[in-house]
């Protein structure tokens, strides 16, 4: 027990003398928590271009456009008599949208009919289409209720937004509450790997051997730093920047130590393969965005090819980003990720013992290292 502890302080004195593994470590997580959100911080789009095709030049559909030009969510690129040219603009990505307003659209407000106003929206980028409509919308409500005016004493409808939209988990429906608590989980993922593959690669070029109190020793440090880390940032910054948190906090205390342990065997295995230190840098230049856009966030897994489900389903970083949104933004009950998480321990199990054998072993000099030697 005592070569336990001694191991465990020894990892942190080689850590902090180490500015390279210090900052991957520490300094990193900190830095990210402020990079992110604040890149983020607007939270909405603004000024999204859009086209407008006045059939009907009418008064009514002077008011529409004016009232349309005073959001804050939209820019009008164009306005124009022909739908072809609206539409050809739409193909050539000079526009995110359509606003038609037809030749028939004060007589149809008037009458009370329904329809009249068209809107045809790009699905390219979901959050970018849904601050068009929210714009447009709102615009369109206002222009035409100021327009009944005239017709009270003729007809009694009523404009209305049909769609009434009730944010459940990103109440506040903007990029960096959306973005933001996916990312937090990779970080740690991406540090720890990175760190620890090159504090590991580092020991084994000195011909560092494995044994139960160096092992363990490195592993609970390691565990202590992923498991502070991931309190910061799901606590102090969620908190800082207002993101939706606490969702299921015990459930959250629970899945962390295991995904930390999951993770931090994975940097274990890695080390064990890599030849010197700086050969763990390569790690994050190409597996960074691949792992993101794996996880499922930024496009959902159901619309991926099955070979590519296959493939994310696996990954650590895939498992522990969704079972922390699920945590901490959506409030879901443990028993409902409890599969994750035990997925999460058995796959730690394997990966701790599968790299305390490799690196128990001596190391294995390059035919080229010897000849250098």
């Amino acid at each position: 027990m005592k070569a336990f502890f001694q191991n465990y302080s020894q990892t942190f004195k080689n850590i902090v003398a180490n500015q390279s593994i210090l900052t991957t470590l520490i300094l990193s997580v900190f830095f990210y928590s402020f990079f992110y959100p604040t890149a983020y911080q607007a939270e909405h789009a603004e000024f999204l271009p859009i086209v407008i095709v006045d059939e009907e030049q009418s008064d009514l559909s002077q008011r529409i456009i004016t009232e349309v030009l005073k959001s804050p969510n939209i820019e009008v690129k164009q306005i124009t008599h022909n739908f072809l040219d609206a539409q050809h603009l739409v193909q050539q990505q000079q526009a995110d949208g359509i606003l038609l307003l037809p030749h028939n659209l004060s007589q149809s407000v008037a009458r009370g009919e329904v329809g009249g106003v068209g809107l045809y929206l790009s699905a390219a980028y979901f959050l970018r289409t849904k601050q068009i409509g929210v714009g447009i919308a709102s615009s369109i409500e206002n222009a035409i209720q100021q327009q009944l005016e005239k017709f009270s004493h003729r007809t009694q409808f009523a404009a209305h937004i049909p769609v009434h939209q009730v944010p459940l988990f990103n109440v506040l429906s903007g990029y960096g509450s959306y973005i933001f608590p996916a990312v937090a989980p990779l970080i740690i993922h991406q540090t720890i790997v990175l760190g620890l593959a090159m504090l590991i690669a580092g020991y084994r070029e000195q011909n560092w051997q494995a044994t139960p109190a160096k092992f363990f020793g490195v592993f609970a440090a390691l565990l202590s730093i992923g498991c502070l880390g991931c309190c910061y940032l799901f606590g102090f910054t969620f908190w800082l920047y207002d993101y939706p948190r606490g969702g299921n906090f015990w459930g959250m205390l629970l899945a962390v130590p295991v995904f930390i342990s999951c993770v931090i065997g994975l940097g274990l295995l890695i080390a064990s393969f890599l030849d010197i230190s700086e050969r763990a840098g390569h790690l994050i230049v190409f597996t960074s965005i691949p792992l993101f856009l794996l996880t499922g966030v930024a496009w959902p897994h159901l619309a991926m090819p099955e070979w590519l489900q296959a493939l994310a389903a696996p990954l650590p970083s895939t498992q522990g980003v969704q079972l922390f949104i699920q945590l901490n933004q959506m409030g879901v009950p443990t028993a409902l990720v409890f599969d994750k998480i035990l997925y999460l321990a058995g796959l730690a199990v394997i990966l701790l013992a599968w790299s305390y054998w490799r690196l128990s072993q001596p190391r294995k000099i390059p035919a080229t290292q010897h000849k250098q030697l």
